[in-house]
């Protein structure tokens, strides 16, 4: 008999990762599919980053490293945290990981226990509802809407709080609103969880270098609640180093140490090449990727112009990251005479299927109304998916 843990039983799959499947199936069929559904910068990693990554190979960094990482690649990253965030963290108080969801997933599990609850911003990254449940925990959504950007307000955080809440995890800039908290919304957040010491912040800010406006903040700089945020970054979207694998936290160093023993039990350390090619990414300059963030940030634009020209299409203007997060509701109850829209998952299937477009429903991020568009994609194929998603959607009545 084949049975598999209640625990497997409980876990969804990723909702991005199930539309990437599905793209490619339709590719295979010889359909000419524009992804619109990953999250993944469409550069390639800096030649300097790579040029690191072969010395690495040539100076024999093929061994076992330290649980946490290299020393002097968490060296690195307090350097880096001092400079660009204004943050003091040592080098043991600094967890690297493999990808920043395996860190957000250590803290889980060194941090949740059954009958915990953690509240989670709504939009969230899809990752956090299931690790949170990994941890036999509670995910405790609040809502927002496009009419207030995505963001939770202070009263919105206390009305979530129960004496069963151990932790909240957000991300700033957010995935997959684009919604970025200034330094005055944190500073007010964090007067409401002044009054509840034991309650943990997990700041997510992979998406820390792709920034259009607000200035980047992170919430470990306000002194009231420092002593309890685990700050989450990594290479993978700011340096185009998604296959690489590095993610990082800094936190508390009881709160490392924790993490540590976890990520020794399951993994181990990363890849020693790709941890030297992080160094040498965190020494850097943030002036050398600027011309990616430039390059969103005219996408973005591009992006809202052509989708204001869809009847029904209502969108924010995010402050970061590379997703645009329409609410798409005004097509609901809408058919093109054989398919029905009821939800965003129908209206995303409908625009693959039809328009061979693939996004990503909102619901699987607590927004049922919305749907992701990542515009991590040449302008060129994201006039061409634009101009098929409003072609397709012309045919709804």
């Amino acid at each position: 008999m084949q049975q598999v843990s209640n625990r497997l039983k409980q876990l969804s799959e990723s909702a991005t990762l199930a539309m990437a499947r599905m793209s490619r199936e339709l590719k295979a069929q010889g359909h000419n599919v524009i992804a619109l559904s990953l999250g993944e910068p469409d550069f390639d990693t800096p030649e300097f980053i790579k040029e690191s990554a072969k010395n690495a190979i040539d100076n024999n960094y093929s061994h076992y490293t330290p649980v946490p990482g290299l020393l002097e690649l968490r060296e690195a990253i307090s350097k880096k945290l001092k400079r660009d965030n204004k943050l003091d963290y040592s080098h043991d108080q600094i967890v690297v990981s493999t990808g920043a969801k395996q860190s957000i997933a250590n803290v889980c599990l060194s941090l949740l226990n059954s009958g915990d609850e953690v509240i989670l911003p709504a939009p969230y990254w899809v990752s956090y509802y299931e690790l949170v449940k990994l941890g036999e925990a509670t995910p405790i959504v609040v809502k927002s809407s496009i009419d207030n950007d995505f963001k939770m307000s202070p009263q919105d955080l206390e009305n979530a709080i129960t004496p069963n809440t151990k932790m909240i995890i957000f991300s700033s800039p957010c995935n997959p609103s684009g919604t970025v908290y200034s330094q005055q919304e944190l500073k007010e957040l964090a007067k409401v969880l002044e009054n509840y010491p034991n309650i943990y912040v997990v700041s997510d800010e992979i998406y820390e270098l792709i920034n259009f406006g607000v200035k980047h903040f992170s919430i470990a700089r306000i002194d009231s609640v420092r002593d309890r945020v685990i700050t989450v970054n990594g290479v993978s979207k700011g340096f185009a180093m998604t296959g690489w694998r590095v993610g990082y936290i800094a936190a508390p160093q009881w709160i490392a140490s924790a993490c540590n023993k976890i990520q020794g039990q399951v993994t181990s350390a990363t890849c020693a090449i790709a941890q030297k090619a992080t160094e040498t990414a965190m020494l850097a300059s943030p002036s050398e990727v600027e011309h990616m963030r430039i390059a969103f940030h005219k996408r973005r634009d591009l992006m809202l112009e052509m989708l204001s020209e869809i009847p029904g299409i209502r969108t924010n203007t995010p402050d970061g990251a590379f997703y645009i997060f329409p609410d798409v509701s005004h097509y609901f109850g809408k058919s093109d005479g054989e398919k029905t829209i009821s939800n965003s998952s129908d209206f995303c299937m409908y625009i693959l299927n039809d328009a061979h477009v693939a996004l990503v429903a909102g619901e699987a991020f607590g927004s049922p109304n919305c749907v992701r568009i990542s515009y991590a994609a040449s302008e060129e194929n994201l006039i061409e998916a634009v101009k098929r998603m409003k072609k397709s959607l012309a045919k709804l009545q």
